[in-house]
Protein backbone atom coordinates (compact mmCIF):
# COMPACT_ATOMS: atom_id res chain seq x y z
CA UNK A 1 0.00 0.00 0.00
CA UNK A 2 2.85 2.39 0.91
CA UNK A 3 4.44 1.74 -2.47
CA UNK A 4 1.19 2.45 -4.25
CA UNK A 5 0.75 5.73 -2.37
CA UNK A 6 4.29 6.79 -3.29
CA UNK A 7 3.67 6.12 -7.01
CA UNK A 8 0.43 8.09 -6.92
CA UNK A 9 2.21 11.07 -5.35
CA UNK A 10 4.90 11.02 -7.99
CA UNK A 11 2.46 10.94 -10.92
CA UNK A 12 0.37 13.73 -9.42
CA UNK A 13 3.34 16.08 -9.04
CA UNK A 14 3.85 18.09 -12.25
CA UNK A 15 7.16 19.47 -10.96
CA UNK A 16 8.57 15.97 -10.72
CA UNK A 17 7.48 15.26 -14.29
CA UNK A 18 9.23 18.42 -15.60
CA UNK A 19 5.99 20.29 -16.31
CA UNK A 20 5.39 23.91 -15.36
CA UNK A 21 3.36 24.05 -12.17
CA UNK A 22 -0.01 25.68 -12.24
CA UNK A 23 -0.09 29.29 -11.19
CA UNK A 24 -0.20 32.73 -12.69
CA UNK A 25 0.22 32.19 -16.40
CA UNK A 26 2.98 34.16 -18.06
CA UNK A 27 1.84 36.18 -21.03
CA UNK A 28 1.91 34.09 -24.15
CA UNK A 29 4.03 35.20 -27.05
CA UNK A 30 1.89 36.96 -29.64
CA UNK A 31 0.92 34.83 -32.56
CA UNK A 32 2.23 36.34 -35.79
CA UNK A 33 -0.20 35.97 -38.63
CA UNK A 34 1.62 36.28 -41.92
CA UNK A 35 0.46 35.84 -45.46
CA UNK A 36 2.36 32.56 -45.46
CA UNK A 37 0.41 31.24 -42.51
CA UNK A 38 -2.87 32.36 -44.00
CA UNK A 39 -2.09 30.69 -47.28
CA UNK A 40 -0.91 27.53 -45.63
CA UNK A 41 2.40 27.69 -47.49
CA UNK A 42 4.63 28.23 -44.49
CA UNK A 43 8.35 28.78 -44.76
CA UNK A 44 9.30 30.97 -47.68
CA UNK A 45 6.85 33.36 -49.32
CA UNK A 46 5.12 32.03 -52.44
CA UNK A 47 5.99 33.44 -55.82
CA UNK A 48 3.54 36.03 -57.14
CA UNK A 49 0.78 34.61 -59.28
CA UNK A 50 1.38 34.82 -63.00
CA UNK A 51 -1.32 36.67 -64.90
CA UNK A 52 -3.83 34.46 -66.62
CA UNK A 53 -4.28 34.18 -70.38
CA UNK A 54 -6.99 36.84 -70.42
CA UNK A 55 -4.80 39.34 -68.54
CA UNK A 56 -1.86 38.70 -70.86
CA UNK A 57 -4.09 39.09 -73.90
CA UNK A 58 -5.41 42.36 -72.52
CA UNK A 59 -1.88 43.65 -71.95
CA UNK A 60 -0.83 42.88 -75.51
CA UNK A 61 -4.03 44.39 -76.89
CA UNK A 62 -3.18 47.61 -75.07
CA UNK A 63 0.43 47.53 -76.21
CA UNK A 64 -0.53 47.02 -79.86
CA UNK A 65 -3.55 49.34 -79.65
CA UNK A 66 -5.68 46.87 -81.55
CA UNK A 67 -8.65 49.25 -81.74
CA UNK A 68 -6.63 51.43 -84.12
CA UNK A 69 -6.02 48.52 -86.49
CA UNK A 70 -9.26 49.25 -88.31
CA UNK A 71 -7.74 52.47 -89.65
CA UNK A 72 -5.18 50.50 -91.69
CA UNK A 73 -7.04 48.47 -94.37
CA UNK A 74 -8.59 51.59 -95.87
CA UNK A 75 -5.15 52.80 -96.97
CA UNK A 76 -4.74 49.87 -99.34
CA UNK A 77 -8.32 50.11 -100.59
CA UNK A 78 -7.94 53.83 -101.28
CA UNK A 79 -4.67 53.09 -103.07
CA UNK A 80 -6.31 50.34 -105.11
CA UNK A 81 -9.10 52.69 -106.15
CA UNK A 82 -6.60 55.33 -107.24
CA UNK A 83 -4.96 52.99 -109.76
CA UNK A 84 -8.27 51.90 -111.26
CA UNK A 85 -8.20 48.25 -110.25
CA UNK A 86 -10.47 46.14 -108.12
CA UNK A 87 -8.99 44.81 -104.86
CA UNK A 88 -7.31 41.47 -105.40
CA UNK A 89 -4.54 39.26 -104.10
CA UNK A 90 -2.01 42.09 -104.14
CA UNK A 91 -4.37 44.33 -102.18
CA UNK A 92 -4.85 41.62 -99.56
CA UNK A 93 -1.08 41.20 -99.24
CA UNK A 94 -0.70 44.97 -98.89
CA UNK A 95 -3.31 45.01 -96.11
CA UNK A 96 -1.49 42.21 -94.29
CA UNK A 97 1.85 43.96 -94.66
CA UNK A 98 0.39 47.26 -93.46
CA UNK A 99 -1.17 45.64 -90.39
CA UNK A 100 2.12 43.99 -89.44
CA UNK A 101 4.16 47.17 -89.90
CA UNK A 102 1.58 49.23 -88.02
CA UNK A 103 1.64 46.88 -85.06
CA UNK A 104 5.43 46.76 -85.17
CA UNK A 105 5.40 50.53 -84.78
CA UNK A 106 3.05 50.31 -81.80
CA UNK A 107 5.25 47.79 -79.97
CA UNK A 108 8.43 49.68 -80.80
CA UNK A 109 6.85 52.96 -79.71
CA UNK A 110 6.14 51.68 -76.20
CA UNK A 111 9.56 50.03 -75.97
CA UNK A 112 11.27 53.32 -76.86
CA UNK A 113 9.03 55.33 -74.48
CA UNK A 114 9.19 52.92 -71.53
CA UNK A 115 11.07 55.35 -69.26
CA UNK A 116 8.87 58.29 -70.19
CA UNK A 117 5.72 56.22 -69.74
CA UNK A 118 6.89 55.16 -66.29
CA UNK A 119 6.36 58.79 -65.26
CA UNK A 120 3.47 59.96 -67.42
CA UNK A 121 1.63 56.68 -68.08
CA UNK A 122 2.57 54.09 -65.46
CA UNK A 123 -0.52 52.07 -66.37
CA UNK A 124 0.87 51.19 -69.81
CA UNK A 125 1.79 47.51 -70.29
CA UNK A 126 5.58 47.88 -70.10
CA UNK A 127 5.96 50.21 -67.07
CA UNK A 128 3.26 48.29 -65.23
CA UNK A 129 5.24 45.09 -65.72
CA UNK A 130 2.57 43.26 -67.72
CA UNK A 131 4.78 43.09 -70.82
CA UNK A 132 8.56 42.93 -70.63
CA UNK A 133 10.66 45.34 -72.71
CA UNK A 134 12.41 42.43 -74.39
CA UNK A 135 9.13 40.88 -75.47
CA UNK A 136 7.92 44.18 -76.94
CA UNK A 137 11.15 44.68 -78.89
CA UNK A 138 11.06 41.10 -80.17
CA UNK A 139 7.45 41.58 -81.27
CA UNK A 140 8.40 44.75 -83.17
CA UNK A 141 11.22 42.97 -85.02
CA UNK A 142 9.10 39.91 -85.82
CA UNK A 143 6.16 41.96 -87.08
CA UNK A 144 8.47 44.06 -89.25
CA UNK A 145 9.95 40.94 -90.85
CA UNK A 146 6.46 39.53 -91.42
CA UNK A 147 5.27 42.76 -93.04
CA UNK A 148 8.22 42.84 -95.43
CA UNK A 149 7.72 39.17 -96.30
CA UNK A 150 4.07 39.78 -97.20
CA UNK A 151 4.98 42.82 -99.28
CA UNK A 152 7.64 40.80 -101.12
CA UNK A 153 4.97 38.34 -102.25
CA UNK A 154 3.10 41.27 -103.84
CA UNK A 155 6.05 42.18 -106.06
CA UNK A 156 9.24 44.20 -106.04
CA UNK A 157 7.54 47.63 -106.20
CA UNK A 158 5.47 46.76 -103.15
CA UNK A 159 8.54 45.50 -101.29
CA UNK A 160 10.41 48.71 -102.10
CA UNK A 161 7.59 50.85 -100.72
CA UNK A 162 7.20 48.61 -97.66
CA UNK A 163 10.92 48.85 -96.95
CA UNK A 164 10.70 52.63 -96.97
CA UNK A 165 7.64 52.43 -94.73
CA UNK A 166 9.41 50.14 -92.24
CA UNK A 167 12.47 52.39 -92.17
CA UNK A 168 10.25 55.41 -91.51
CA UNK A 169 8.45 53.64 -88.66
CA UNK A 170 11.66 52.63 -86.92
CA UNK A 171 13.26 56.04 -87.44
CA UNK A 172 10.22 57.76 -85.98
CA UNK A 173 9.98 55.57 -82.88
CA UNK A 174 13.69 55.52 -82.09
CA UNK A 175 14.59 59.13 -82.80
CA UNK A 176 12.41 61.40 -84.90
CA UNK A 177 9.41 61.29 -82.57
CA UNK A 178 10.95 63.78 -80.16
CA UNK A 179 12.20 66.13 -82.87
CA UNK A 180 10.50 68.67 -85.08
CA UNK A 181 10.43 66.07 -87.84
CA UNK A 182 8.15 63.77 -85.84
CA UNK A 183 4.80 64.77 -87.38
CA UNK A 184 6.31 64.78 -90.86
CA UNK A 185 7.67 61.26 -90.33
CA UNK A 186 4.27 59.99 -89.22
CA UNK A 187 2.60 61.68 -92.19
CA UNK A 188 5.13 60.08 -94.53
CA UNK A 189 4.43 56.64 -93.04
CA UNK A 190 0.69 56.97 -93.67
CA UNK A 191 1.23 58.28 -97.19
CA UNK A 192 3.59 55.41 -97.97
CA UNK A 193 0.95 52.98 -96.74
CA UNK A 194 -1.48 54.26 -99.38
CA UNK A 195 1.19 53.98 -102.08
CA UNK A 196 1.92 50.44 -100.87
CA UNK A 197 -1.69 49.47 -101.55
CA UNK A 198 -1.51 51.04 -104.99
CA UNK A 199 1.80 49.36 -105.89
CA UNK A 200 0.64 45.93 -104.71
CA UNK A 201 -2.70 46.20 -106.50
CA UNK A 202 -1.21 47.49 -109.76
CA UNK A 203 1.26 44.60 -109.96
CA UNK A 204 0.58 42.27 -112.92
CA UNK A 205 -1.95 39.51 -112.33
CA UNK A 206 -2.91 40.67 -108.84
CA UNK A 207 -6.32 42.19 -109.53
CA UNK A 208 -8.72 42.49 -112.46
CA UNK A 209 -9.06 45.93 -114.00
CA UNK A 210 -12.04 48.03 -113.09
CA UNK A 211 -14.65 48.71 -115.79
CA UNK A 212 -12.93 51.78 -117.27
CA UNK A 213 -11.58 52.73 -120.69
CA UNK A 214 -8.57 50.62 -121.69
CA UNK A 215 -6.31 53.67 -121.86
CA UNK A 216 -7.09 54.68 -118.31
CA UNK A 217 -4.74 52.46 -116.32
CA UNK A 218 -2.65 54.75 -114.17
CA UNK A 219 0.61 53.94 -112.43
CA UNK A 220 1.00 53.74 -108.63
CA UNK A 221 1.95 57.42 -108.68
CA UNK A 222 -1.75 58.11 -109.22
CA UNK A 223 -2.19 57.35 -105.53
CA UNK A 224 -0.27 60.49 -104.56
CA UNK A 225 -3.34 62.76 -104.12
CA UNK A 226 -4.97 60.28 -101.73
CA UNK A 227 -1.63 59.65 -100.01
CA UNK A 228 -1.06 63.37 -99.49
CA UNK A 229 -4.57 63.83 -98.10
CA UNK A 230 -4.14 61.09 -95.51
CA UNK A 231 -0.63 62.29 -94.79
CA UNK A 232 -1.87 65.82 -94.08
CA UNK A 233 -4.51 64.51 -91.69
CA UNK A 234 -1.92 62.32 -89.94
CA UNK A 235 0.42 65.29 -89.56
CA UNK A 236 -2.27 67.28 -87.75
CA UNK A 237 -3.23 64.40 -85.46
CA UNK A 238 0.41 63.74 -84.57
CA UNK A 239 0.96 67.40 -83.73
CA UNK A 240 -1.99 67.29 -81.33
CA UNK A 241 -0.83 64.00 -79.80
CA UNK A 242 2.37 65.63 -78.56
CA UNK A 243 0.28 67.35 -75.88
CA UNK A 244 -2.01 64.46 -74.90
CA UNK A 245 -0.03 63.49 -71.76
CA UNK A 246 0.00 66.95 -70.17
CA UNK A 247 -2.36 69.06 -72.27
CA UNK A 248 -2.05 72.82 -72.34
CA UNK A 249 -2.02 73.46 -76.10
CA UNK A 250 -4.86 75.39 -77.73
CA UNK A 251 -3.03 76.17 -80.95
CA UNK A 252 -2.48 72.56 -82.05
CA UNK A 253 -6.18 71.56 -81.90
CA UNK A 254 -7.21 74.79 -83.64
CA UNK A 255 -4.72 74.27 -86.48
CA UNK A 256 -5.84 70.64 -86.81
CA UNK A 257 -9.47 71.75 -86.87
CA UNK A 258 -8.79 74.23 -89.67
CA UNK A 259 -6.86 71.57 -91.56
CA UNK A 260 -9.71 69.06 -91.27
CA UNK A 261 -12.19 71.59 -92.62
CA UNK A 262 -9.89 72.49 -95.53
CA UNK A 263 -9.27 68.83 -96.32
CA UNK A 264 -12.98 68.02 -96.30
CA UNK A 265 -13.64 70.90 -98.66
CA UNK A 266 -10.88 69.76 -101.01
CA UNK A 267 -12.27 66.22 -101.15
CA UNK A 268 -15.76 67.49 -101.98
CA UNK A 269 -14.57 70.06 -104.53
CA UNK A 270 -12.01 67.84 -106.21
CA UNK A 271 -12.77 66.42 -109.62
CA UNK A 272 -12.05 62.83 -110.71
CA UNK A 273 -8.72 61.47 -109.56
CA UNK A 274 -5.97 60.96 -112.16
CA UNK A 275 -6.82 58.12 -114.49
CA UNK A 276 -10.54 58.53 -114.14
CA UNK A 277 -12.76 58.99 -117.14
CA UNK A 278 -14.40 62.36 -117.63
CA UNK A 279 -17.89 61.02 -117.07
CA UNK A 280 -20.10 62.75 -114.50
CA UNK A 281 -20.19 60.81 -111.20
CA UNK A 282 -23.45 59.00 -110.55
CA UNK A 283 -25.86 60.54 -108.08
CA UNK A 284 -25.28 57.65 -105.71
CA UNK A 285 -21.54 58.22 -105.72
CA UNK A 286 -22.09 61.90 -105.03
CA UNK A 287 -24.31 61.14 -102.07
CA UNK A 288 -21.85 58.62 -100.68
CA UNK A 289 -18.97 61.05 -101.10
CA UNK A 290 -20.89 63.72 -99.21
CA UNK A 291 -21.89 61.30 -96.46
CA UNK A 292 -18.37 59.95 -95.98
CA UNK A 293 -16.83 63.41 -95.97
CA UNK A 294 -19.40 64.59 -93.46
CA UNK A 295 -18.63 61.61 -91.23
CA UNK A 296 -14.94 62.46 -91.42
CA UNK A 297 -15.54 66.06 -90.46
CA UNK A 298 -17.88 65.17 -87.62
CA UNK A 299 -15.57 62.50 -86.17
CA UNK A 300 -12.47 64.70 -86.20
CA UNK A 301 -13.79 68.24 -85.76
CA UNK A 302 -16.01 67.88 -82.68
CA UNK A 303 -13.34 66.52 -80.29
CA UNK A 304 -10.78 68.95 -81.72
CA UNK A 305 -13.10 71.85 -80.91
CA UNK A 306 -13.54 70.59 -77.36
CA UNK A 307 -9.78 70.25 -76.94
CA UNK A 308 -9.25 73.76 -78.25
CA UNK A 309 -11.75 75.18 -75.76
CA UNK A 310 -10.34 73.14 -72.87
CA UNK A 311 -6.85 71.75 -73.60
CA UNK A 312 -6.86 69.30 -70.70
CA UNK A 313 -5.13 65.91 -71.10
CA UNK A 314 -8.42 63.91 -71.23
CA UNK A 315 -9.95 66.12 -73.93
CA UNK A 316 -6.68 66.23 -75.86
CA UNK A 317 -6.48 62.44 -75.76
CA UNK A 318 -10.08 62.27 -76.93
CA UNK A 319 -9.23 64.57 -79.83
CA UNK A 320 -6.33 62.31 -80.81
CA UNK A 321 -8.58 59.26 -80.64
CA UNK A 322 -11.17 61.01 -82.78
CA UNK A 323 -8.50 61.94 -85.29
CA UNK A 324 -7.38 58.33 -85.53
CA UNK A 325 -10.91 57.05 -86.05
CA UNK A 326 -11.61 59.81 -88.59
CA UNK A 327 -9.11 58.22 -90.96
CA UNK A 328 -11.69 55.56 -91.80
CA UNK A 329 -14.35 57.86 -93.31
CA UNK A 330 -11.59 59.88 -94.97
CA UNK A 331 -10.28 56.72 -96.66
CA UNK A 332 -13.83 55.87 -97.71
CA UNK A 333 -14.33 59.34 -99.18
CA UNK A 334 -11.06 59.15 -101.11
CA UNK A 335 -11.91 55.72 -102.51
CA UNK A 336 -15.36 56.93 -103.58
CA UNK A 337 -13.88 60.06 -105.13
CA UNK A 338 -11.60 57.79 -107.18
CA UNK A 339 -14.66 56.01 -108.60
CA UNK A 340 -14.78 53.00 -106.25
CA UNK A 341 -17.82 53.47 -104.01
CA UNK A 342 -17.85 49.78 -103.11
CA UNK A 343 -14.36 50.20 -101.65
CA UNK A 344 -15.67 53.14 -99.67
CA UNK A 345 -18.60 51.15 -98.33
CA UNK A 346 -16.29 48.30 -97.35
CA UNK A 347 -14.06 50.72 -95.45
CA UNK A 348 -17.00 52.34 -93.67
CA UNK A 349 -18.09 48.88 -92.52
CA UNK A 350 -15.09 48.98 -90.17
CA UNK A 351 -16.44 51.99 -88.24
CA UNK A 352 -18.74 50.05 -85.86
CA UNK A 353 -15.98 47.55 -85.13
CA UNK A 354 -13.46 50.30 -84.39
CA UNK A 355 -15.94 52.14 -82.20
CA UNK A 356 -16.86 49.03 -80.20
CA UNK A 357 -13.26 47.99 -79.62
CA UNK A 358 -12.19 51.54 -78.73
CA UNK A 359 -14.51 51.33 -75.70
CA UNK A 360 -12.37 48.49 -74.37
CA UNK A 361 -8.89 49.37 -75.61
CA UNK A 362 -7.78 52.96 -76.13
CA UNK A 363 -6.36 53.69 -79.59
CA UNK A 364 -3.81 56.13 -78.12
Amino acid sequence: MRVLRLLAAVTASPRLLGARPPGPASPAAPVRVSPDSLSGAGGTAPAPDRPGPRARLRAWAELLRVSALFTVPGDALAGAASVGRRPGRGTALAVGASLCLYEAGMALNDWADREEDAVDRPHRPIPSGRVTPGAALAAAATLTAAGLALAARAGRPALAVASGLAATVWAYDLHLKHTKLGPAAMASARALDVVLGAAATAAPSTAPPAPRPAAARPAPSSALPAALALGAHTYAVTAVSRHEARGGSTAAPLVALAGAAALAGAVLRGGPAPGESSRTPAATEGLLLTAFTGAYLRTSAVPLLHAALNPSPPLTQRAVGGGIRAMIPLQAALATRAGAPLNGLAVMGLVPLARALARKVSPT
